[in-house]
């Protein structure tokens, strides 16, 4: 099942001294922010519209004028808030990118011979490189998205095809 809304950063802090807050984005394109006109956050299971206005990106940040914020202690409130969006205003992957993280997150990797390797869990982006996160019966497998590792993802079926021998290569286990 598709998520609905999208995660796509998350309000680190307030930012200088007349309301604006500084945003780690998620998004595979950090522009996109500046397009974007609706934002949400997760409350309670319901997501409610948060009124912010993105004025520049720097430093890989984004940074925003959430509505009726004049100081730093108005842009408090918002500290710690991931930001969403829906998904009928997030631009569809490309052939390069393939996947919405979102969509890959619960697929299950299965080997060439048809075992089943793990669940993925997390998807860390800190270099150049994609990691993928899966939950095995022995603890986490971190694996980094290669081709050659996974030669195809098939999400509306859930399925990650894995290369066994690459897998092997590349592959670590958490501690």
């Amino acid at each position: 099942m598709k998520q609905e809304y999208l995660l796509i950063g998350t309000v680190l802090k307030p930012q200088g001294i007349r309301g604006e807050v500084k945003i780690k984005s998620y998004a595979a394109n950090i522009e996109s922010f500046l397009e974007w006109k609706r934002f949400f956050r997760l409350s309670g299971g319901s997501y409610l519209p948060v009124a912010i206005r993105p004025v520049r990106i720097q430093d890989s940040f984004v940074y925003a004028v959430p509505d009726q914020c004049a100081s730093a202690n108005d842009a408090e409130k918002y500290r710690g808030y991931d930001l969403y969006i829906p998904r009928a205003d997030a631009a569809d992957p490309d052939s390069r990118s393939g996947s919405l993280i979102a969509d890959l997150i619960g697929c299950r990797a299965v080997s060439e011979n048809g075992e089943e390797i793990g669940v993925l869990k997390d998807v860390l982006q800190h270099g150049p490189v994609d990691i993928w996160v899966f939950s095995t019966p022995k603890g986490n497998l971190m694996v980094p998205a290669l081709l050659s590792v996974f030669p195809e993802v098939d999400t509306a079926k859930g399925i990650i095809a894995v290369c066994g021998d690459r897998l092997t290569e590349v592959a670590v286990y958490e501690d």
